[in-house]
C-alpha cells in the first residue's frame, strides 16, 4: 500500500544529516533466563508483533525532482534478520564496554533504501544479563498512527500472549512514472499543498499546519517563541558523528518525597536535578557561572488528548505533547531554590492544567516509554535549535514488572539524538519504581560525560538533605 509521507514525517526524513541521524533509541538491560534469551527467539518474537506497527515493513521512496512529498511502500524484499542483529561483548562485559556499544552504534545512520529501523541482541554482559539496543527513525513514530517497536514488544506477564498467524503479502511496488503521475494529478488537485511541500524541505521554523498536523497547539507555541534565543554555552557546539554515552539510575521514592516535601511535580524534582549537575558539571569546566546564569531546557510535557483513551488498541494516540521550554537556573546555587523556580515555571505554562498523570500513561497497551520519547523530540525539532540548548525528554513508565520475550525487563534507557549545534541530550524513563537518565553527547564537545551520573546523584542528594 502507497501512503505518502506527512509533512512533519517528510520534515523528519529529510532533517538530518551524517552528524545528527534522526532516530529515537532505546536501550534494555534484561536479565537472561536459565535457558538464555536466543537470537531466534527475539525474532520469533519481533515477527508476531509486526502487524501491530505496519511501518517496519515499509520503505520510503522519494518522487521524481521532488515534486510531491516521499511515500511509503511495502518493502518486498523485508528480511527480519537485517533489522534485528547479533553482537557480543568480551564476557564478561561490563556496563562501560555497552555504553561504547551503544554510542558507536547510535552515531550510524540508518540505512535510507530500507525500512528505518534496527535492533541488537547483545550478549555477552556481566551478572547474566543482556541488552537489546533499538533505534528508529523519527519519521517512523508519529504516536498516533505508528508507534516505536518497543512499544509493542514488552508485555506485563511473563507468558506472552498469543496472536494469530501473521500473513502479509507486500503490495506490488509503484513504478517512478506511477508515483510521478500521483504527484501531477496532487498538483492538479491540490496545488497550493504541493507547493508547500516542496518548500518544506527542513525548514528551521514549521509553519501553523504543520505544527496543528504535529499535535501542538499554536497559541503555546507563539507564547514559547517569544523567549528568543537560548544563552550562551558550551552545551552548543558544531556536533561531530561520534558519540558518547552513559546512563544513571535513582529511586523513584527519593522523588516522590522531595515532590511530597516542597508540593511540586515529580518532573519539577528532575529538572532541578539535571539543573544542578549542569551547575557543577559547568564549574568543573572552569565555567563564569554567574548568580543569574541559566541553561535553557527544551522539555516536552505530555498532554491529554483530545479524545477518550482506548487501551483495546496500540494504534490510538497515547497523548499529546506539549513544547515546553525552561531556564534551568544554573547560577542558583541553593537546591531548594532552584526547584522552587522551575516548579513556578512549570505553573505558568498555560498547559499545566491539562498534564497526564503517570496512572494514566502506565493504563495503555504496550510500553509507552519509547513513543513517548519520540514524540518529546517530535515536538523538540518543530523549534529552531538556538532556542534552547539541551533536549531533556521525561516520561513515565509501567510501574511493575514488565517481560520482553519472557524475560525480565530490569532497566530500561532512552537514547536521544543530538540536535544540530546541540552536544548534549538527556531522556528520562520512570519504570518499576527507579528513574533512568539515558545521555547522549558529542564525543569530541564532551569527553567528559562520564562525570554526569555522579554529579545527577550528588544533586539529588542536595535535594533529599533539604527535604529531611
Amino acid at each position: 500500500m502507497v501512503t505518502r509521507l506527512s509533512a512533519s514525517d517528510a520534515e523528519f526524513f529529510r532533517l538530518e544529516n551524517t552528524s545528527t541521524p534522526m532516530y529515537v533509541g532505546t536501550l534494555s538491560i534484561l536479565r537472561r533466563p536459565r535457558s538464555g534469551l536466543s537470537y531466534e527467539t527475539l525474532l520469533h518474537t519481533v515477527e508476531q508483533r509486526l502487524p501491530q506497527i505496519p511501518r517496519y515493513r515499509q520503505k520510503v521512496r522519494e518522487v521524481t525532482m521532488g515534486l510531491a512529498r516521499p511515500v511509503w511502500i511495502d518493502d518486498r524484499e523485508f528480511d527480519i534478520t537485517y533489522h534485528i542483529r547479533r553482537s557480543a561483548l568480551p564476557s564478561p562485559g561490563c556496563d562501560a564496554q555497552l555504553h561504547d556499544l551503544v554510542a558507536r552504534l547510535g552515531s550510524r545512520p540508518l540505512d535510507k533504501s530500507r525500512p528505518l529501523w534496527e535492533m541488537y541482541l547483545v550478549e555477552g554482559l556481566a551478572k547474566n544479563r543482556v541488552a537489546i539496543y533499538t533505534k528508529s527513525h523519527q519519521a517512523l513514530v508519529n504516536g498516533m498512527t505508528a508507534l516505536e517497536i518497543g512499544h509493542v514488544i514488552a508485555d506485563r506477564t511473563q507468558k506472552p500472549p498469543s496472536f494469530g498467524e501473521d500473513i502479509w503479502i507486500p503490495a506490488r511496488e509503484p513504478s517512478g512514472r506511477a508515483l510521478l503521475l500521483g504527484a501531477v494529478g496532487e498538483w492538479i488537485t491540490r496545488p497550493a499543498e504541493q507547493l508547500a511541500a516542496v518548500r518544506s524541505t527542513v525548514t528551521h521554523l514549521a509553519n501553523a499546519d504543520q505544527l496543528v498536523a504535529a499535535g501542538h497547539r499554536v497559541a503555546d507555541i507563539a507564547r514559547t517563541l517569544v523567549r528568543g534565543t537560548a544563552p550562551s554555552s558550551p552545551l552548543n557546539a558544531t556536533v561531530s558523528r561520534n558519540r558518547r554515552f552513559t546512563v544513571a539510575g535513582h529511586r523513584l521514592e527519593d522523588y516522590r518525597s522531595v515532590r511530597a516535601r516542597y508540593d511540586c511535580d515529580i518532573n519539577d524534582v528532575v529538572l532541578t536535578v539535571v539543573a544542578g549537575a549542569l551547575r557543577n558539571w559547568l564549574l568543573s569546566r572552569g565555567e563564569p557561572v554567574t548568580p543569574t546564569a541559566t541553561v535553557r531546557a527544551m522539555a516536552p510535557m505530555s498532554v491529554y488528548p483530545d479524545a477518550d483513551l482506548d487501551s483495546s488498541s496500540p494504534g490510538q494516540a497515547i497523548s499529546q505533547v506539549s513544547p515546553f521550554l525552561v531556564d534551568l537556573p544554573v547560577g542558583e546555587g541553593n537546591a531548594v531554590v532552584r526547584l522552587s523556580q522551575i516548579a513556578h515555571a512549570t505553573e505558568s505554562h498555560p498547559t499545566a492544567p491539562s498534564l497526564v498523570d503517570a496512572r494514566t500513561i502506565v493504563t495503555l497497551s504496550g510500553f509507552a516509554p519509547p513513543t513517548l520519547h519520540a514524540m518529546g523530540i517530535r515536538v523538540a525539532t518543530t523549534f529552531p535549535a538556538r532556542q534552547f540548548n539541551l533536549l531533556i525528554t521525561n516520561v513515565p513508565g509501567a510501574q511493575k514488572q514488565m517481560f520482553v520475550a519472557g524475560t525480565k525487563l530490569l532497566e530500561t534507557y532512552a537514547v536521544p539524538p543530538l540536535l544540530h549545534n546541540q552536544v548534549l541530550a538527556i531522556g528520562v524513563t520512570s519504570y518499576n519504581g527507579e528513574l533512568y537518565f539515558g545521555i547522549n553527547a558529542d564525543r569530541d564537545a564532551m569527553s567528559d560525560v562520564d562525570v554526569l551520573p555522579g554529579l545527577l546523584s550528588e544533586s539529588l542528594e542536595e535535594l533529599l538533605d533539604a527535604a529531611r
